[in-house]
């Protein structure tokens, strides 16, 4: 048998599935907590931040076409792919660290702070992602082996962002602690003064009820117009000076049902830590992952050749375009979700139990992908996913704050579908380096990634905008917690019917994808034939 037709050992697919969950590491934690993280610990505003984003990746198409074509271009004992992700390893885990560290500096300097970092964090990951995603077409020549490859991959994915959506909020609140002095003075029933200090200076204290259902007013806005109660409020504390507060709406309250934590320091440290996973995991799919399949011998370097059979592809074309919408869609819904839960509900916390049971339900998504390929073929259960998941998560719409169960039940459904959306894509990739091959060829599988992980991330930004666009148009702001309750439209349409309108675009878009499973099977069979005789 030759070695590119060779089985994949268990061993190496755990190895090879490490390492997207170091990569969703850092891009769960981008994609759910960064724009939070700016909006309301950082200090800048949900238009700044969305335009931050938006502008961020869509200079990443350059970088991830040039990184393509520098991956189809190395040379060492390592192979082509493989030497990237050692490479990168650690500079990756450090520039996420500066993403969530929050220097002193003015406005002005936050901003300029937040592009650089942002920009070098998608320069660096794109040195690590767009390797790592073609070094799955690379590792076997199967196309179903290459679909099992991509569960794996997911699997991984999905359990690096459990690790970070499910731990963060809680490390958050271990490293965040301010050892606060507390004292509650109940007024009547459900309505108390709560007088707090700390023996340190805190930048950005975050103070609300444990569970999210009383709300605060400084004691002194009482009669202020303009001047609401919010779940929440962030405030900067001087050391040992008492600051008052009015709670409302929750009876019996004490000083331990009452949180105050310092959200900077929080969310540096945690990030610090998780980097340190990140590292660790690259290290491992370095060590265990093998390249087998390489470019026909005879094919030359030819730049100008590689791009004009890329625009011809069809199939990554149509892959490109459905790539874009599904990354719109995923994205809107991982990004609502810190709002959705602490503006709509009332319940940060609650957050990070919700989002383990979407990473629970992605990695079962993930693992039922390749034996649905097989019954339905990749094209038809591309479209069935992308029909059910945007259909189930529209019905957001009708849940209340005090609909937790719905809530989860709705949101855990939606995401079994949306698991399947990256499983295929990137083995859908493969198979359109392999179409090319087949067509023209020539083979260049970096080139073909690259693109492809553009729109991933473009659609990223674009998400992102979005979303910063639409709560600007509402008013929202991260640092007023009064402007919060005007909001919740936007909050609510964010999570439910607009990310389903995307999904159902996609659907329509995959519709005219061409390589069904027979036309790939005869593919697989010729290249097969073709190596052989080399």
């Amino acid at each position: 048998m030759s070695k590119e037709n060779v089985k994949i050992s268990l061993w190496e697919k755990i190895g090879y599935g490490l390492g997207d969950g170091a990569a969703n590491i850092a891009w769960r934690g981008v994609s759910t907590f960064l724009l939070f993280f700016y909006t309301d610990v950082f200090g800048i505003t949900a238009a700044a931040a969305g335009v931050l984003l938006l502008v961020a990746r869509f200079s990443d198409g350059i970088s991830d076409v040039a990184m393509g074509i520098i991956g189809d271009r190395t040379k060492s004992k390592y192979g082509k792919f493989r030497p990237w992700i050692l490479w990168t390893a650690i500079p990756l885990a450090g520039i996420l660290s500066l993403l969530f560290t929050s220097p002193n500096i003015g406005m002005t300097g936050k901003i300029i702070y937040a592009y650089t970092t942002y920009i070098l964090f998608t320069l660096i990951y794109t040195a690590n992602n767009i390797p790592y995603g073609a070094l799955m077409a690379v590792m076997t020549g199967d196309n179903k082996e290459r679909t099992s490859l991509g569960s794996f991959r997911m699997v991984g994915a999905f359990a690096g962002g459990m690790i970070v959506q499910g731990a963060l909020l809680f490390l958050v609140a271990y490293f965040g602690n301010v050892n606060p002095t507390i004292e509650v003075n109940q007024i009547n029933n459900s309505r108390y003064q709560v007088n707090v200090s700390s023996p340190q200076f805190v930048e950005n204290a975050n103070i609300k009820t444990k569970d999210g259902i009383a709300t605060f007013i400084w004691k002194d806005a009482l009669t202020e117009e303009g001047k609401e109660p919010a779940p929440y409020v962030s405030f900067s504390m001087n050391p040992d000076q008492q600051y008052h507060f009015i709670v409302d709406g929750e009876a019996e309250l004490n000083a331990e049902k009452i949180s105050l934590i310092n959200q900077k320091k929080g969310y540096s440290h945690s990030i610090y830590l998780m980097s340190v996973f990140l590292a660790l995991f690259m290290f491992i799919t370095f060590a265990s992952t093998k390249e087998r399949v390489l470019p026909p011998k005879s094919q030359k370097s030819n730049l100008k050749r590689d791009l004009s059979d890329l625009i011809n592809n069809k199939p990554w074309l149509v892959l490109l375009g459905v790539g874009l919408l599904w990354t719109i869609y995923n994205s809107i819904k991982q990004g609502m979700v810190m709002y959705y839960f602490t503006a709509y509900l009332n319940n940060q916390l609650l957050a990070a139990s919700y989002l383990i049971a979407l990473m629970i339900t992605s990695i079962l998504g993930a693992m039922a992908t390749a034996p649905l390929g097989k019954k339905f073929g990749k094209r038809k259960l591309f479209i069935y996913a992308l029909l059910f998941s945007g259909g189930v998560n529209a019905l957001f719409l009708f849940c209340g704050p005090q609909d937790v169960g719905a809530i989860f039940t709705i949101g855990i459904i939606s995401e079994f579908g949306a698991a399947i959306f990256p499983t295929l894509f990137f083995a859908m990739l493969g198979d359109a380096a392999d179409y090319s091959e087949y067509k023209n060829g020539r083979r260049a599988t970096g080139l073909i990634y690259s693109a492809g992980s553009f729109v991933t991330k473009f659609g990223g930004g674009l998400a992102a905008a979005i979303i910063g666009a639409v709560l600007a148009a509402y008013h929202y702001d991260g640092m007023d917690s009064s402007t919060i309750q005007g909001a919740i439209p936007a909050i609510k349409m964010l999570m439910s019917w607009l990310p389903a309108l995307v999904a159902l675009l996609a659907a329509i878009l995959m519709t005219i994808y061409p390589l069904t499973q027979s036309k790939l099977d005869d593919i697989t069979k010729e290249l097969y034939a073709r190596r052989a005789a080399e």
